[in-house]
């Protein structure tokens, strides 16, 4: 979390923080559910230049800008309009000291990016991003299960996420809006940086952005990478796979499911499967997990941020740093590079 970057003093563990919500759209309502559920927080105004659409507001005071939650006296404040608002709205939170959740991507551009992590970093308040694939329970035990060591050496990382096109979306293409959630958490999983990387992009919905990619890459510490996202598969599908050593980890993150395909170690009897030097099917495990909302969690490990009681709120720096791979990614699609990450590259 940002704390950890800036004097920010906790504000008491009994103190209920007082919220703000500007953007009341698709994700902007799922927030406001949440909000109202978590323990130590009030929901005290929403805003929204286009309206309410989805009811949101209910008896909670509405406004048209972000300048009527900073009047209303938040502390702290979700940010769900488009894109392309994120930086101006961002730094206007900043300018005022509150505390700021940003959805994902963290802006339209790495300049705009690198502004807020600034104005932040001096305002000294605490500002993540949604990147809630972090807090998804399948994920969460596949990094811990990886870094126990479970795996052994991890070879690759392949994640596919695919679907219809979503009207929501009217700013960036898939590579900003759904990429961005499997780099950072595939850079999570392995944790490690994005080294390399070459893509791959298609436009076939008319739109001016891209609705199809291909990235195939490589971390800092030898992994590969491939990840498969678009919007013109008419099923939805989010899975990441962990290959390894010892075998292969699925998870499925829209239904939290964790499965173990582990390496076989009992030797073929079958002349010509046998002769083939490479692993074999073995057990296969799916793991009972406390499958708890990953939206949920993510606004606890923001509210905890505030209160300097947890530290696992993604940060802007990161956030940053995933739109910096994702910029990399739309490049590379441009020109037909391969695009260099490294520090100093």
């Amino acid at each position: 979390m940002l704390a950890a970057d800036t004097a920010c003093e906790p504000i008491g563990e009994n103190v209920t923080i007082k919220y703000g919500l500007i953007g009341l759209g698709m994700m902007g309502r799922h927030h406001a559910r949440v909000i109202r559920e978590v323990d130590g927080i009030d929901l005290i105004a929403v805003a929204d230049a286009m309206g309410d659409p989805h009811g949101v507001a209910g008896k909670t005071p509405m406004h048209d800008s972000v300048q009527g939650l900073i009047d209303a006296g938040v502390e702290a404040a979700v940010v769900a309009v488009p894109t392309k608002f994120h930086e101006e709205v961002g730094l206007a939170l900043a300018e005022a000291g509150i505390h700021a959740l940003i959805e994902k991507p963290v802006a339209h551009a790495l300049p705009a990016a690198e502004r807020l992590v600034e104005a932040f970093e001096a305002a000294g308040r605490i500002a993540t991003v949604g990147h809630v694939e972090r807090f998804n329970p399948a994920l969460i035990s596949l990094r811990e299960r990886i870094a126990n060591g479970d795996l052994g050496d991890v070879y690759q990382i392949q994640t596919r996420r695919q679907g219809p096109f979503p009207a929501r979306i009217a700013d960036v293409g898939v590579v900003k809006d759904l990429g961005s959630h499997d780099i950072d958490l595939t850079s999570w999983l392995a944790q490690s940086p994005y080294a390399t990387l070459a893509a791959q992009t298609t436009h076939r919905s008319g739109r001016a952005h891209e609705d199809m990619v291909s990235i195939t890459g490589k971390l800092e510490n030898g992994i590969m990478i491939n990840h498969l996202v678009n919007w013109l598969t008419p099923f939805k599908e989010r899975l990441t796979v962990v290959t390894g050593e010892h075998g292969a980890f699925v998870a499925d993150t829209i239904t939290a499911d964790l499965t173990f395909f582990e390496n076989g170690t009992h030797a073929g009897s079958w002349d010509t499967v046998a002769a083939f030097r490479g692993v074999s099917e073995g057990t296969v495990t799916r793991f009972s997990l406390e499958k708890r909302e990953p939206l949920r969690s993510e606004h606890e490990a923001f509210r905890d941020a505030i209160l300097g009681t947890r530290a696992d709120a993604v940060t802007l720096r990161e956030g940053t740093e995933t739109l910096r791979v994702a910029e990399a990614a739309i490049e590379s699609a441009r020109t037909g590079a391969v695009v260099s990450l490294r520090a100093g590259a």
